[in-house]
């Protein structure tokens, strides 16, 4: 199976390029499945209902989230019903969500879970464990398994995306926004890259608007961050994972703009 996992979608903008572009590069890429990170696809901070069916209506599979994901409060008497959107599954028992899911595409069962980091970030449950006891669950089903590791540190990504060569098919970093270059296949089969980078406007701090970030940093004083609307690049990786054995054949880097 071929998968293109999208990069951070920020706001409106970062929405507009999936909505254009997805069918095509679907096709022109012989994609099997799209999974996108929308936790700030809803103004820049959080995902909304409304944003998530439209991301789905685009032709998504699954949409996975972070620590933005509770940022819209609507979202919280919606997220059970909607089985793919994922939020961290390293949340404490009694969450609303589900932080894994497990799609059947032509017969081919695969899975997605998404987790969260926790060096310079929330102090969730441990990653590494919820990823062991969650294994045991999926493991029964589909050896095809991607992972979306939400988190700040490259120490920690890099760390689990060891922990879990040869476990799942592969490990894909989000949450910093820029894309990193060091895309590999892990000696025992699992794809594995930093960051994924973010889909949205690229003349910007992270996606929202320079000027803003600016003044941040020389004041100190807080501003409502606005999403950035110029150079808007779509960023991602195009995974191809042997449907027998469950490990990846390739990882590449994707942008378009």
């Amino acid at each position: 199976m071929r998968f293109l996992i999208i990069g951070d979608v920020i706001g409106k903008p970062g929405r507009k390029i999936v909505g254009e572009k997805i069918k095509a590069i679907r096709k022109s890429q012989n994609i099997d499945a799209v999974i996108v990170n929308g936790e700030n696809s809803a103004g820049g901070l959080g995902i909304t209902p409304e944003t998530t069916e439209e991301l789905l209506g685009f032709g998504i599979d699954v949409i996975t989230t972070g620590n933005h994901i509770w940022d819209k409060k609507e979202i919280l008497p919606y997220i059970d019903s909607q089985l793919r959107l994922l939020r961290p599954l390293n949340y404490p028992p009694g969450v609303p969500g589900n932080g894994s899911v497990i799609l059947k595409n032509n017969q081919r069962k695969w899975a997605v879970l998404n987790l969260s980091g926790r060096v310079f970030m929330s102090p969730l449950d441990c990653p590494f464990q919820a990823l062991d006891k969650e294994l045991e669950i999926i493991k029964k089903e589909t050896n095809i398994i991607l992972v979306d590791f939400h988190a700040e540190a490259t120490s920690e990504k890099i760390a689990f995306g060891w922990y879990c060569d040869g476990r799942v098919s592969c490990v894909v970093g989000t949450h910093t926004h820029v894309v990193t270059a060091d895309e590999k296949i892990l000696p025992s089969g699992t794809a594995y890259i930093t960051d994924i980078g973010m889909t949205g406007a690229h003349h910007s701090v992270i996606g929202i608007e320079t000027k803003q970030i600016l003044s941040r940093f020389l004041t100190q004083i807080p501003v409502r961050y606005t999403v950035a609307k110029e150079n808007i690049i779509l960023n991602g990786v195009i995974v191809e994972v042997d449907d027998q054995t469950g490990k990846s054949v390739s990882i590449t880097r994707f942008s378009l703009s």
